[in-house]
């Protein structure tokens, strides 16, 4: 089982046994709200999210997101896209960055 916590939008955890799916899917299969302009294709940033810790669980940096930190839009020490990374163990700590949150939501600090 994995588990992810959004600490800036009150410590939400949400766990899952499938460590296939990007995690923007698994937080839309547990009913959180997430920015994804593009549709979850890798075609834009608005997915991304700041790593807080556990990044090393994280799965290998895609083409899509090499392709955004190429041009500066991806810091990937940091960031991520949600739409394509995958928790492939243990847990992670991220936060929504300011410029993805959404507008009916209550994100803490």
């Amino acid at each position: 089982m994995v588990k992810i916590t959004i600490s800036n939008l009150n410590n939400l955890t949400i766990k899952s046994n499938d460590t296939t799916k990007p995690v923007l899917s698994i937080l839309q299969d547990n009913f959180v709200d997430w920015m994804h302009a593009c549709g979850g294709k890798g075609r834009c940033t608005t997915c991304k999210f700041k790593v807080v810790k556990g990044g090393e669980n994280l799965s290998s940096i895609t083409d899509a997101e090499q392709k955004f930190a190429n041009m500066n839009r991806l810091n990937l020490k940091s960031e991520r896209l949600c739409c394509q990374v995958r928790l492939e163990k243990d847990e992670v700590e991220i936060e929504v960055p300011d410029e993805s949150k959404l507008p009916h939501l209550d994100y803490t600090y």
